[in-house]
């Protein structure tokens, strides 16, 4: 992956989608915060109009956001100096919309160029024919391979009968990978590694990416085995990413950096962008794609360089000069960037919508950043991308920078590495859940005591005395199927002694608030400790440097709820969603394995299989409503059951 940032003097407006951004001001004179740019239209959402709302406030420019319903109450719409609802929740009537984007242009008067050059409006982008060129794959390859770019070969023709594209895919070779011509971010793509295989993996990457960028036109590609990154992926989307990408030689990074120069400048590419190559184990590399425009891991390329990406791409729309020439710009350490998603890692890492009842970050510095467009209590959309945010750091060289990503990634809420064994919490680790659990007692019954307007009960007590209170107790923990005993004894200097299964403890403590996250500073034993505590109605997790912890207090069955979520046998949604495509009606007979419906979640297609052979008795839900996690899909019964109804 190269960055390029070129600058000419042509300006234009095109009609695309995702991180659009328009500005007003005056086209001839001034400079950005002096006249020529004064508001900027952010055009998309969550961390990315985070990023671009701080480097606007941070050089004097106002900005614009625009907000779908799910949208509301986010971090971007709040940071943002005005706001605009532009539709529901679903991108494409909504961010994907650009008959809203452009009306809201109009009203806050940060319009683009080309449709109202004549009152002063600048398109912060490259020129409309180098995205559309650009943001066609099979154009795009065809310009490239005549610039003399390196590219795979492939079909990237008109015909986009089934037939043809598995005739081409024959003759390319299995495995094959299969792209959306408009695609990006890992959507719209799969890999047929057989024939027989084919059929399948085609219908789904035309359904995604017809959701994702309302275009269903594919390309077929031979499919490079083990290639060299410089990220870590997962269905198709990068995790991590680092600069500058490791084996790589002066050399050929030279000869990267001049190619992705040739790829910009064959379309005339104005601004900031980024090209991707794929590169094979004997350091051939070969043209992928170019997106015309920031990618999600640019401040990689920032904390290398020292620059401000976004702050250049507002100054060359200003009509200024570039900072700094290439010459001038030196590559100085290594950074890594990961990003934290909203997934279950008991779920095979997929997606999960909801609100974030709990969200704290490593302390940033200017050797971490934490980029990010989510807050604690804001919701994860079943609408959209599923990251939380971006962490970014810098070391002087990988080794150092690596330890530093480790370090940061250790104060977030994790789960045992993301690869977790079924482990008990310790004997230290019970005790300083039970405390936790005592001391929201005790924060309660004082809040309770203080609202009191009877100054003569006894519950008012300045002392905080209690009639009928013993000074033991017995509380009963929930760890998995599992109930642990603890005995408790209060004593009279307010520390504990707590006797478990295997020892006798005594423990003391206090809890300590510091802005949204708290903190159990406590004793076991002479053993102090620090951790993050947080307590969810009746569970505690407990967070420290060593790893996580979770303890539940057992709910009486009398009240708990019963669980809407049983199917009689049959199949669940993995996570909240819409219902895509249902591929089955009851009476149908199905095998284990086999596809029972589709569902979209942000913005990813998942594909709902039949856990078990059977026969179709229900289907829950219909195409295009939505199916909240863990409900009922279908409801399945054995062949031999439903023969004899």
């Amino acid at each position: 992956m190269a960055a390029v940032f070129l600058k000419t003097h042509k300006r234009t407006i095109y009609k695309h989608l995702l991180t659009l951004i328009w500005t007003r001001g005056t086209v001839r004179h001034g400079s950005v915060g002096s006249g020529r740019i004064e508001k900027v239209l952010i055009a998309n959402r969550g961390e990315i109009a985070c990023r671009v709302m701080r480097t606007a406030k941070r050089i004097g420019l106002r900005s614009v956001a625009v907000y779908s319903d799910a949208d509301r109450h986010s971090m971007h719409t709040a940071m943002a100096d005005e706001a605009y609802h532009i539709g529901p929740a679903a991108s494409q009537q909504s961010y994907l919309c650009m008959d809203k984007i452009l009306e809201v242009a109009r009203k806050s008067k940060a319009q683009f160029a080309e449709l109202c050059k004549q009152e002063g409006i600048i398109f912060i982008g490259p020129p409309s024919s180098a995205i559309r060129d650009m943001g066609i794959k099979s154009t795009s390859k065809h310009i490239m391979s005549a610039a003399g770019v390196p590219i795979i070969e492939g079909y990237h023709g008109e015909d986009q009968s089934d037939t043809k594209l598995q005739i081409e895919a024959a003759r390319i070779g299995y495995p094959v990978m299969i792209k959306a011509v408009r695609g990006g971010g890992g959507k719209g793509m799969r890999i047929a590694r057989t024939e027989a295989e084919f059929h399948e993996q085609l219908e789904s990457a035309r359904r995604e990416a017809l959701k994702s960028f309302n275009d269903d036109v594919m390309l077929i590609e031979k499919f490079v085995e083990n290639p060299r990154d410089c990220s870590v992926q997962r269905r198709h989307q990068k995790i991590i990413e680092e600069a500058p990408g490791p084996g790589i030689s002066a050399e050929v990074r030279q000869k990267l950096g001049e190619a992705a120069v040739r790829a910009a400048k064959a379309v005339n590419y104005v601004g900031a962008g980024t090209v991707e190559f794929i590169m094979d184990a004997q350091h051939n590399f070969f043209f992928m794609e170019m997106n015309t425009r920031l990618q999600v891991e640019h401040p990689v390329s920032e904390m290398i360089t020292g620059t401000d990406l976004v702050e250049w791409q507002l100054r060359v729309a200003a009509g200024e000069r570039l900072p700094l020439t290439q010459e001038q710009i030196v590559l100085s350490g290594h950074s890594f960037e990961a990003r934290i998603y909203a997934e279950d890692p008991n779920n095979n890492f997929l997606p999960g919508a909801g609100p974030l009842l709990h969200l704290s970050t490593p302390a940033a510095d200017q050797n971490t950043r934490i980029e990010t467009g989510v807050r604690q209590g804001d919701e994860v959309s079943a609408h959209y991308d599923p990251m939380i945010a971006k962490l970014v750091v810098w070391g002087e060289d990988r080794s150092a920078a690596l330890k530093k990503l480790r370090y940061c990634l250790r104060q977030y809420n994790h789960h045992s590495e993301l690869f977790p064994e079924a482990k008990r919490p310790s004997d230290e680790e019970l005790c300083q859940a039970a405390l936790a659990l005592i001391l929201r007692e005790k924060h309660d019954t004082q809040q309770f005591r203080n609202s009191s307007s009877d100054v003569f009960s006894p519950f008012a007590s300045s002392n905080g005395r209690r009639l009928n209170v013993l000074q033991s107790r017995s509380m009963t923990l929930q760890l998995g199927d599992n109930k642990v005993e603890i005995s408790i004894t209060y004593n009279p200097d307010g520390s504990y002694s707590m006797q478990t299964r295997d020892g006798l403890f005594h423990v003391s403590g206090e809890l300590q608030h510091e802005g949204d996250v708290t903190f159990l500073c406590c004793s076991v034993s002479g053993v102090l400790s620090r951790p993050k505590i947080v307590l969810l109605d009746n569970t505690v997790h407990i967070f420290s440097m060593e790893g996580s912890a979770r303890v539940e207090v057992p709910v009486p069955k009398f009240l708990a709820g019963v669980s809407g979520s049983g199917t009689q046998g049959g199949a669940v949604a993995p996570m909240t969603g819409t219902i895509e495509k249902v591929l089955v009606k009851t009476g149908d007979v199905v095998q284990k394995g086999d596809p029972l419906m589709v569902m979209i979640a942000m913005k990813m297609e998942h594909t709902i299989r039949a856990p078990k052979a059977g026969v179709i008795k229900k289907v829950f839900f219909r195409e295009g409503t939505q199916a909240s996690r863990h409900a009922a899909l279908v409801e399945m019964e054995e062949e031999e059951e439903a023969s004899m109804e």
